[in-house]
């Protein structure tokens, strides 16, 4: 995969993210829930952007590290969601836990890559 097609997924992903706020009751709860998914799920994107600049391997890792964790908050506040069903139709939820998890998998493996490829540098 290449790093614009990364960053076009992480994209289209923060873009259902806001979709899927767009349609949720707002509610107490569902102002509080889509306010933290909505935080969460576009920063992906953005600390993914800023990852690309990073200043140092150690500093490209740390800023992928931050989008993994993003990710995962992002995956258990869209499960909270479908559980409690905030959004009427939860086909979108469901396409973004999909998409979620496969997103996880692919920052999980860009970090096991990045720190053996930077414990490899320094001998």
């Amino acid at each position: 995969m290449k790093k614009f097609d990364l960053e076009e997924r992480l994209i289209a992903f923060s873009t259902l993210i806001i979709e899927i706020v767009k349609g949720m009751s707002m509610d107490k709860i569902g102002s509080h829930l889509s306010g933290q998914l909505v935080r969460s799920g576009t920063s992906v994107s953005l600390n993914y952007g800023e990852a690309q600049s990073g200043e140092s391997r150690r500093d490209f890792i740390h800023k992928i590290k931050i989008v993994l964790k993003e990710l995962r908050e992002t995956y258990v506040c869209l499960k909270i969601i479908k559980r409690t069903h905030l959004l009427k139709d939860d086909s979108k939820v469901d396409k973004a836990l999909i998409e979620n998890n496969e997103l996880i998998s692919i920052f999980v493996k860009s970090v096991e890559t990045a720190q053996r490829n930077d414990s490899q540098s320094k001998y």
